[in-house]
């Protein structure tokens, strides 16, 4: 894709996917409040600002709102989620000043799912793909993951067991498997009308990395997405994705970060 057309398809995601947000589990709430679109969720489901649309003379008193709306919740917790091209410019130094703190930043990635589906999607040598429907493949999931990344994901494995009850249509999740073992695990997430559907996941744990297994569960995904007709796949790429899905095709619309919100400990002060 040319500049023009990633920024079209930015201003689309925008609407669409931030601005026009869905809840992302059966107990989660999404609303808009005044400039502001933001998820809460009770237990371990993610609580966050998906879109705002401020600027200098409204931002530092949004900010204040959320931090006092999230905390009222009693969440530990909860993430605004920064894109580049937001406003104002300083959002991210406001937030800073807030008590929020920035993550390794991501790249906002797109491909055209009609191109990605031509991908071959054969794993490699000793990977068989194993779809997710339940609770035992959530938990395969999970272990890839934790091998992956050296993090446990419990708010991941809530919110994908929820969907899986509530609304098995929105997502779709998939094991690579090494005989018995979990080494990569990716998931998609749609909405029924958008034109997006969301890659997530992916990590491979560290012994089965450069073997194709990534590119591999990109391609199951993006076969899917065609047969659902959706024309674009979005990614937040690490550092680690953004080459390999470069050489698949996809293009960068912009870099986000998730600025983090604590609550102070009791000793804080």
């Amino acid at each position: 894709m040319d500049r023009d057309e990633l920024l079209a398809v930015r201003a689309r995601y925008d609407a669409e996917v931030r601005e026009d947000a869905r809840p992302d589990g059966g107990d989660a709430l999404v609303e808009r409040v005044g400039p502001v679109v933001r998820q809460s969720v009770p237990g371990l489901g993610w609580n966050g600002v998906l879109w705002s649309d401020l600027d200098e003379g409204t931002a530092d008193a949004q900010i204040a709102a959320q931090v006092a709306f999230f905390s009222e919740r009693g969440c530990p917790d909860f993430e605004w989620k920064l894109y580049a091209h937001d406003g104002p410019a300083d959002l991210g130094d406001r937030l800073r000043a807030a008590g929020f703190v920035p993550e390794p930043p991501e790249t906002l990635m797109v491909g055209r799912t009609a191109e990605l589906a031509q991908l071959p999607v054969e794993p490699p040598e000793g990977i068989t793909l194993r779809v997710v429907t339940d609770e035992v493949g959530v938990d395969l999931m999970m272990e890839a993951h934790a091998g992956a990344f050296g993090t446990e994901r419990p708010r991941i494995r809530e919110a994908l067991l929820s969907r899986l009850r509530d609304e098995p249509e929105t997502v779709a999740a998939v094991v690579a498997m090494a005989g018995d073992t979990p080494v990569s695990a990716a998931r998609m997430e749609m909405r029924p009308g958008s034109a997006f559907a969301g890659l997530w996941g992916g990590g491979t744990v560290p012994q089965w990395r450069g073997r194709g297994i990534y590119r591999t569960l990109v391609a199951h995904r993006a076969r899917l997405a065609a047969e659902f007709g959706i024309p674009y796949l979005q990614v937040d790429a690490s550092d680690d994705s953004r080459p390999i899905l470069e050489r698949l095709g996809f293009g960068v619309m912009g870099v986000t970060v998730p600025y983090i919100w604590t609550r102070p400990g009791p000793d804080a002060g």
